[in-house]
């Protein structure tokens, strides 16, 4: 690195990154950084170049890890990158390319390098990485800098209060992408963390009275989708169209954090990498996911799950409850308008998910719309292509369903919309049909394909009962999707006698042969029941 074009094989004998990894102190003054951050780098396009890249800079990281409490390098870095952000304001507003370049680089270097952190030490090592105190001979001062939490905090300013240009683009995105690696130590833990180094910065201190804001900017900047910047906007090289290599650094982090925050990491099928048209918008809907996420402090509830849960339309003139922290106003129409365009990528179902379960006013609005097609067509897809899908996705698809036909407004509604060319249901052309019958098509289409092949339990309960919340309001249905409901009712009907019959001939097995174990009679019936239940909701369809 330096003023020349790096190449990941010339990394590990770099001399300027030799220089911040030795065992020589670099003050922060020094004009050495100005020389370090004269860089353009190459963005890796695949993991396998991602992969190259920590590979060739593992000697650095080691070094660094050995010298750093003592020359305390990393902490002039960070320095250098806290004292340039007071200034990058003014810098967009001069169109000052260079110095925002810099800027960006330095924030580049800190979260790779806070990544290999993460991976390998425990909070207590990660913060005496960041803790350093230069002590003059014969002192003996106990006040040190707690660079990580300055760190964060100046983040979460560079998120929430530089504006949005095309100069700015690349360094917003870096600055959340460094904030979703710093909240990635779940991933190396197996117990759920609550008194993490994340909840000591992130839900009290100089950090707290950001929250509000910071989760209003990221549903705005998902809301806007702003596409990046086009080649030549930027007067140091392009990264790629994806955002950059800790755009690709980070988001292998957040997919990560995604399917431990959903399932556990159980997952049918890999997501699909598709690709992006908004690095930033997708970047911000992962933090948000994550901070979402995050557990209660043993003292305190999480302030971002209590501000998604809170926040109101902008119509909404009504006061704010005092005993609500972190309240602000977000504009519902345009959130309505990004989630139903955004369905095809998991992140944006689980925010749709997490929307509909914990923020009642945005439930209220959703359910009030009288367009509410354009929000369950894209949900009908994932569960149409469940095949193609991962299960996360397909469990959050069918969920928001569930919650949606928990309201009989809705369930009355849908069978009032008609459809036309439903081009992606290939079964059969359907011309007309409507948005009820085509939710009744779909779910029972799920269900089947969970019997023939997945067999989960929990898909095939939700799925019934989800039908079941509909039948009480079943008008004018489909011929189509009439004859549906018949073929499950009979499919469940054999389905039921089978395992009746199998509990009767087990039960006159052992009362013939005394020296016979009696079977699990509890099961057995437990899962007679089961199919009971099954064909109740399908009469109970049937006669409607």
């Amino acid at each position: 690195m330096g003023s020349n074009s790096s190449r990941i094989s010339d990394l590990p004998k770099n001399e300027y990154l030799k220089k911040l990894s030795g065992t020589e102190s670099v003050s922060e003054n020094d004009p050495f950084w100005n020389q370090l951050l004269s860089f353009s780098f190459p963005a890796p396009t695949s993991s396998s170049e991602l992969k190259l890249l920590e590979e060739a800079t593992i000697s650095v990281c080691k070094a660094l890890v050995e010298n750093n409490p003592r020359t305390g390098n990393l902490g002039a870095l960070i320095k250098v990158f806290l004292s340039r952000t007071k200034e990058l304001k003014l810098s967009a507003e001069c169109q000052n390319h260079i110095f925002i370049w810099q800027t960006h680089n330095a924030l580049f270097i800190i979260c790779c390098l806070l990544k290999v952190f993460i991976c390998e030490m425990s909070d207590e090592e990660l913060q005496l990485q960041f803790t350093y105190e230069e002590k003059s001979p014969g002192s003996f001062g106990s006040d040190s800098e707690d660079l990580l939490e300055e760190l964060l905090c100046c983040l979460m300013q560079l998120i929430t209060d530089i504006p949005l240009l095309d100069i700015t683009y690349e360094i917003s995105v870096e600055a959340i992408s460094t904030m979703v690696v710093f909240l990635s130590c779940q991933l190396f833990h197996k117990e759920i963390l609550r008194q993490s180094i994340s909840h000591k910065y992130l839900m009290q201190g100089p950090c707290l009275p950001y929250t509000s804001k910071l989760v209003k900017t990221l549903l705005y900047n998902f809301i806007r989708q702003e596409k990046p910047p086009p080649p030549g906007a930027h007067i140091y090289p392009q990264q790629s169209d994806g955002g950059g290599l800790l755009y690709g650094l980070a988001s292998g982090v957040a997919t990560g954090l995604w399917t431990v925050f959903t399932l556990g990491g159980v997952g049918s099928k890999a997501a699909a990498s598709p690709e992006l048209s908004s690095p930033l918008a997708n970047q911000s809907l992962l933090l948000l996911l994550v901070l979402a996420n995050l557990t209660d402090a043993p003292d305190a509830p999480n302030p971002y799950r209590q501000a998604i849960m809170s926040f109101k339309n902008t119509q909404d003139s009504s006061p704010f409850p005092s005993s609500i922290p972190h309240a602000f106003q977000i504009n519902f129409n345009s959130l309505y308008t990004a989630l139903c365009e955004q369905q095809t990528s998991d992140q944006a179902t689980l925010l749709l998910y997490t929307l509909l379960h914990q923020n009642s006013n945005v439930r209220t609005y959703m359910l009030a719309r009288t367009d509410m097609e354009n929000l369950v067509l894209p949900i009908l897809e994932i569960l149409y292509h469940v095949e193609e899908r991962n299960s996360h996705h397909v469990y959050m698809a069918l969920i928001i369903l569930l919650i949606l036909t928990e309201d009989d407004g809705f369930n009355r509604s849908i069978h009032e919309v008609i459809l036309k060319n439903i081009t992606w249901y290939s079964e059969r052309v359907l011309t007309e049909i409507s948005l009820g019958s085509l939710l009744i098509l779909v779910v029972i289409r799920t269900i089947q394909y969970n019997m023939t092949r997945t067999r989960d339990k929990y898909l095939h309960t939700n799925c019934l009962a989800a039908l079941a919340n509909m039948s009480a309001q079943f008008r004018s249905l489909h011929q189509y999707a009439a004859q549906r409901i018949i073929s499950l009712f009979s499919l469940l009907s054999k389905k039921h006698n089978k395992v009746l019959e199998q509990a009767t001939q087990s039960l006159r097995g052992s009362l013939s042969s005394d020296d016979v174990p009696l079977p699990d009679y509890l099961s057995i019936f437990m899962c007679a029941e089961d199919r009971t239940q099954d064909l109740a909701c399908a009469r109970q369809a049937l006669n409607r």
